[in-house]
């Protein structure tokens, strides 16, 4: 009779999850993953199949906690309060594996190759967009900023601007509490 697994799956892809933000996909090595899960390479591939199945989950779980941060935020503040809160709540997330959004590194690192995981980088900005849009759309209904406009494109100015922001972040010297908080300024003046 096989033996069950006494690792925590939820764990291990939390650990893989920081593991891929920090060193990439191409970074990461089997003896990484190895040292990292506290795992052989045979119960690496029964529990999670492949590196690129296990990076799939750590891209999902990324996104997940992002999305419920954002939704916290909505739910407690409304819609373009969360908007103006998030950009520092992202920064203050001690736990992050690393300042750079783990999805823009992992779409610029496999896009060149039409990586299937790229894809699926991009398909998770087209959400998170998404959601950014829809919250830009409930504050003009709430008549938090003006008609004239376009919550799509908000979005996608605010998520280029998240992006820089967390990129810029890495840098010991750069002051990206300041950035954050005159991004959310920016919002009050819509």
């Amino acid at each position: 009779m096989p033996r069950r697994p006494t690792y925590d799956k939820d764990d291990l892809i939390r650990r893989a999850r920081d593991l891929f933000w920090r060193k990439g996909w191409a970074g990461t090595s089997l003896k990484d993953l190895e040292k990292a899960l506290s795992l052989n390479p045979g119960s690496i591939y029964a529990a999670f199949g492949s590196k690129d199945e296990l990076y799939s989950l750590a891209l999902d779980r990324y996104i997940s906690e992002g999305s419920a941060t954002l939704d916290r935020l909505a739910d407690e503040l409304g819609p373009l309060p969360a908007l103006q809160a998030y950009p520092k709540t992202i920064l203050e997330n001690d736990a992050a594996a690393a300042r750079a959004c783990m999805l823009a590194k992992t779409y610029l690192e496999l896009s060149p190759q039409n990586h299937p995981l790229a894809e699926q980088a991009s398909a998770h900005l087209r959400k998170m967009e998404n959601k950014f849009a829809t919250l830009f759309a409930a504050a003009q209904s709430n008549d938090q900023i003006g008609a004239e406009h376009e919550p799509k494109f908000l979005a996608q100015r605010y998520q280029s601007d998240l992006m820089g922001l967390r990129l810029s972040a890495e840098r010991p010297d750069f002051n990206a509490f300041k950035t954050a908080e005159d991004i959310s300024r920016g919002l009050a003046r819509l």
